[in-house]
């Protein structure tokens, strides 16, 4: 199907649209005096006008012809004026708020439109999930683009998901009005391998003449990126190295580069751009998953900007990375993206092109935020109780639960003080992990934590059909005393539990139950933070203001713990998410995330 996101087709107005530009219609609104950013040329523009009747732009240039006695006048006083921002890779429910409060935290910020995978709550709900969310997001300007989620779960076989989704699946939600696409193909193995599920979900998305997004995560760049991208898969936003951007866009698949709140991949892949050599048509920025207090200290795609020009890459350059590059890739630059004659009349008013200072936001030519803040209002969201409720442990959980049996891959007892066993290092700002193998202490038959080397416990419990499953290991690099645990835990989302003593934990863990799903820290039996997450277990029924608080007491509390990284928060909940290197822990046990397959947590002796 075609998919419009302007409130008027271009068909139902063209006539309109011809009269404005000539002269014989005055337009509804015209933006007057402005230095605009032409992206389509990569030029600024001085004292340009913009004619906007119906939504979309009518006329560009002197639009002194077009103002009537009701045509709405907008000094933009020598002001940048550029196109709104579309972010082509995010996750709401990384936000934890749900898609009203998110638009409310971003418009004001010069996001227009997003390319959104909700695989985050299809996961936990399914797609009668990703319809609640649709419908909340309608309920605002922000135009909230789908790519229908095609890993759910995100590596068959090695962990247990609230819901399932599948090529029939895919086929009928391409017909839905709010997708343009299909969501990260996180099941990069299955595709080399030319495995049906994976290419029957990519069939159906390119019958439709839909967009096929990916996520490549190894460091590979020869065959198995060709295949990949033969597959029909048209951008990713998994590279960590400039090279794998370069081998990327060279292979006309869309780079798109990342800069959130954990993940801060933008210093490491700016010099495949700040070359000169490479033209960048094919690059985009994108924020994947971000915070609320992020969004609320730093803001949106603005703050990437910002992040861009500071690594050195030309502001004019950066702003076609999130406009009419990304439209493109998405087919539908024809409708969004630029500031040109019949597209969608979605802009930004800005001061400077170094600080990007969003000063007016513009979606479908009405002013939707001015001066950071959102001229429209969004009641609170009434959520079906079924999404509500979605804590199914089958088991009640004890300090004596988080015990780690000291035995080898045949369980048999181990006879020493000390095992070798697999750790799982997280690395600050980055998604990939390393496998250590590293040595723990063995008292009274079981494996313990080693507070000298930072070794902490790790535990993922199933949390939707009650199956009573769970997998244990040991995890490093956040440095704390006590325990975390948290509900958001990629991409299963069931309950992941990390700390250094049993007890702490068994608290930690119950708190969660208890308030159906968040995240939560504490140390020496007391709460020291707490954000209630019982949408799906993934978001709050919270304003934006309140989350943004709450998160950022959370991470206070994190540090007070020990921790030193950026948004431990959303590092840790990748522990579980095993289509990334190195090394990850399910419910079901440790995987090896570079051949996938399921490994002991003892080591034979190296």
């Amino acid at each position: 199907m075609i998919n419009t996101f302007c409130k008027t087709p271009l068909w139902k107005c063209s006539r309109t649209l011809i009269a404005v530009a000539q002269g014989q219609q005055p337009a509804e609104t015209v933006i007057r005096d402005a230095r605009l950013v032409n992206v389509n040329t990569r030029e600024v523009l001085d004292h340009m006008d913009v004619a906007v009747s119906c939504g979309r732009i009518a006329y560009v240039g002197d639009a002194t012809h077009c103002i009537g006695p009701d045509t709405k006048v907008i000094d933009a006083a020598g002001r940048y004026l550029a196109p709104g921002f579309l972010d082509g890779h995010i996750h709401v429910e990384s936000s934890m708020m749900g898609a009203a409060q998110y638009a409310r935290a971003v418009v004001p910020h010069g996001t227009v439109g997003i390319y959104w995978d909700p695989h985050e709550v299809a996961n936990v709900v399914g797609l009668d999930g990703v319809k609640v969310m649709v419908e909340d997001a309608r309920r605002t300007p922000l135009k909230a683009m789908v790519t229908t989620p095609s890993c759910v779960p995100a590596v068959p076989g090695f962990e247990d998901t609230g819901a399932a989704i599948g090529p029939d699946d895919v086929e009928e939600t391409m017909s839905w009005d709010a997708v343009v696409g299909l969501g990260e193909m996180m099941n990069f193995p299955g595709v080399l391998a030319g495995a049906e599920h994976p290419l029957g979900e990519i069939a159906a998305t390119l019958r439709a003449d839909e967009c096929v997004t990916g996520h490549y995560s190894i460091p590979e760049t020869d065959r198995g990126l060709n295949a990949y991208v033969a597959s029909g898969v048209r951008c990713d936003h998994e590279s960590t190295r400039a090279e794998d951007v370069l081998a990327k866009v060279r292979l006309g698949q869309y780079a798109q580069l990342r800069e959130g709140s954990a993940w801060r991949d933008l210093a490491h892949l700016a010099p495949a751009i700040t070359s000169g050599a490479i033209d960048t048509r094919y690059m985009n920025l994108i924020s994947d998953d971000t915070h609320p207090n992020t969004l609320v200290e730093n803001g949106h795609l603005d703050h990437i900007l910002r992040r861009a020009v500071q690594e050195g890459i030309d502001p004019v350059i950066a702003l076609q990375m999130v406009t009419i590059n990304t439209a493109t890739c998405f087919h539908m630059d024809h409708e969004l993206g630029s500031i040109a004659p019949g597209r969608c009349a979605d802009m930004v008013l800005m001061g400077s092109l170094v600080d990007f200072d969003v000063q007016m936001t513009l979606i479908d030519g009405d002013v939707v935020a001015e001066d950071g803040r959102a001229l429209f209002e969004v009641e609170g969201t009434v959520y079906p109780e079924w999404i509500l409720n979605t804590m199914h442990l089958g088991r009640e959980i004890a300090p004596e639960t988080f015990r780690i049996p000291a035995i080898d891959s045949d369980g048999e007892p181990l006879a020493g003080p000390t095992a070798l066993v697999r750790v799982i290092e997280a690395i600050p700002g980055r998604v990939s992990n390393i496998e250590r193998h590293m040595t723990v202490p063995v008292a009274n038959g079981q494996l313990l934590c080693d507070a000298s080397q930072d070794v902490l416990k790790a535990f993922v419990f199933e949390r939707h059909h009650e199956t009573g499953t769970f997998g244990y290991g040991f995890t490093s690099g956040y440095g704390i005393h006590g325990a975390l645990a948290q509900t958001v835990a990629h991409d299963a989302h069931n309950l992941l539990v990390v700390g250094d003593n049993d007890e702490d934990m068994a608290v930690a863990a119950n708190a969660l139950v208890k308030c159906g799903g968040g995240a939560v820290a504490v140390q020496d039996g007391r709460v020291l933070g707490l954000v209630e997450l019982p949408v799906a277990g993934l978001m709050s029924t919270k304003p934006l203001e309140e989350v943004a608080t709450e998160v950022a007491g959370l991470e206070r509390a994190w540090a007070d713990m020990g921790c030193t990284m950026p948004s431990p928060f959303m590092t840790m909940g990748l522990t579980s998410l095993a289509c990334l290197p190195d090394l990850r822990l399910t419910n079901r046990g440790l995987v090896d995330c570079n051949a996938f397959k399921f490994v002991p947590l003892v080591v034979d002796e190296e």
